[in-house]
């Protein structure tokens, strides 16, 4: 009897499962995670299961009560092969196979590799391998300003790690927020001691050290590549299915095969709430989101996903949210909250609020994000000097 069936073992796919069941479908349920552990959260990899005083746990995301009181079938520790689409069958790597009605590609994204001497963070068994080797006075060498790179030399730099981070770029975070916002980021991290060079070419890497372009060698105990992701996407390459920037799907999360559909990290859609445009997003929330709006429609819905993109970030004592799209608004406008926090709101050339990026200690911002997260799904078109104005109230601004 074939279901609904679910590749992956992240956020998508525990969401998607409870989202069947509590949408009433009565039907079975396949999970398929390469991994041989249940579902559970990935944030904490990088920050919180690295800093833990005892053994870290993995944060489950689906328990196995959960898991039974669902009726989801979970096969673990085995990978899908091959996909099928006129048998509309996923083939293991034990040999077996599994029907399906409709399928759910929630296969995330695989850490891009420095060659064999750079650790990478994907896993829970991957922060297990870092716990160990975090340790006072130890070098730690991370290539890559991203958002896991930083989090990573911060929970580093905590644990007394002496931890240089080495970022091509000009600055970092070049892709992830302003300028404003980064130039922040660094001064926390070299406050910490972190050495942070920007505009630095590496030559080569070697068991104990990082060769740069520029003749200078850094000494390293661990070297951790942080330098983006990849959308895993081969088995939707390898069943034809259409690729762009991830696996293409429509506004409602449908690949190019009607019966299947895919959500988190491995996929790019199309959001009719930013102009159409098709954008892959790499955050917690998202894909939440994207695989609610998938099961909606895996249950015959026409749902289109619109939901406003969001993200956060941990940085020692200092909290960065961001959310819409910052590219899309080319004017910025700039709120100072107080000496130590601030707001960037990114408004398009017609006015209409397109994003916002906050940093400041703890959760200081997340109010304000959140209001600018409401204005943007409402396409408002704040004045621009209210924005500015720590002493006009978001919430005003948004019942306006």
């Amino acid at each position: 009897m074939s279901g609904m069936v679910i590749i992956g073992g992240g956020m998508a796919a525990a969401r998607a499962c409870i989202n069947l069941r509590a949408s009433d479908y009565q039907g079975p349920i396949t999970l398929i995670s390469e991994e041989a552990l249940l579902p559970y959260d990935r944030p904490p990899l990088s920050k919180a299961s690295i800093m833990e005083e005892g053994e870290p746990q993995p944060i489950w995301l689906l328990e196995p009560d959960i898991v039974a009181s669902l009726k989801v079938d979970s096969k673990l520790g085995v990978a899908v092969s091959k996909i099928d689409r006129a048998a509309k069958r996923v083939v293991l790597t034990d040999g077996s196979d599994v029907a399906y009605d409709k399928l759910l590609i929630a296969t995330g994204a695989k850490p891009r590799s420095l060659g064999p001497h750079a650790l990478t963070l994907r896993d829970h068994k991957d922060t297990l391998e870092l716990r160990k080797r975090f340790v006072p006075d130890k070098n730690v060498v991370i290539v890559g300003g991203g958002f896991i790179g930083l989090e990573l030399a911060s929970s580093a730099a905590k644990r007394g790690c002496k931890v240089t981070v080495i970022e091509a770029q000009p600055r970092i975070l070049m892709r992830g927020v302003p300028e404003a916002i980064a130039k922040i980021i660094h001064e926390r991290h070299v406050a910490a001691g972190v050495e942070m060079l920007t505009g630095t070419a590496i030559e080569t890497i070697n068991a104990h050290s990082v060769k740069l372009k520029d003749g200078r060698e850094i000494p390293a105990d661990t070297i951790i590549a942080g330098i983006g992701a990849s959308p895993e996407v081969w088995l939707a390459q390898e069943a034809g299915l259409t690729i762009e920037n991830g696996i293409a799907c429509n506004a409602q999360m449908q690949t190019s095969d009607p019966d299947i559909y895919a959500a988190g990290d491995c996929c790019s859609f199309v959001h009719e709430q930013m102009g159409g445009r098709r954008i892959r997003l790499e955050a917690w929330r998202s894909a939440q989101e994207q695989a609610a709006t998938a099961v909606a429609n895996m249950l015959g819905g026409s749902k289109a996903h619109v939901s406003v993109p969001w993200f956060w970030s941990d940085q020692y004592d200092l909290g960065l949210q961001i959310t819409g799209m910052a590219d899309m608004g080319p004017r910025t406008v700039t709120r100072i909250v107080s000496n130590d926090a601030l707001i960037l709101f990114h408004v398009a050339e017609n006015g209409t609020l397109m994003g916002a990026s906050g940093i400041g200690p703890g959760n200081s911002i997340a109010r304000d994000i959140k209001l600018a997260e409401m204005m943007i799904a409402k396409q408002m078109k704040p004045a621009p000097d209210a924005l500015a104005d720590p002493n006009v109230q978001l919430k005003a601004l948004l019942k306006g």
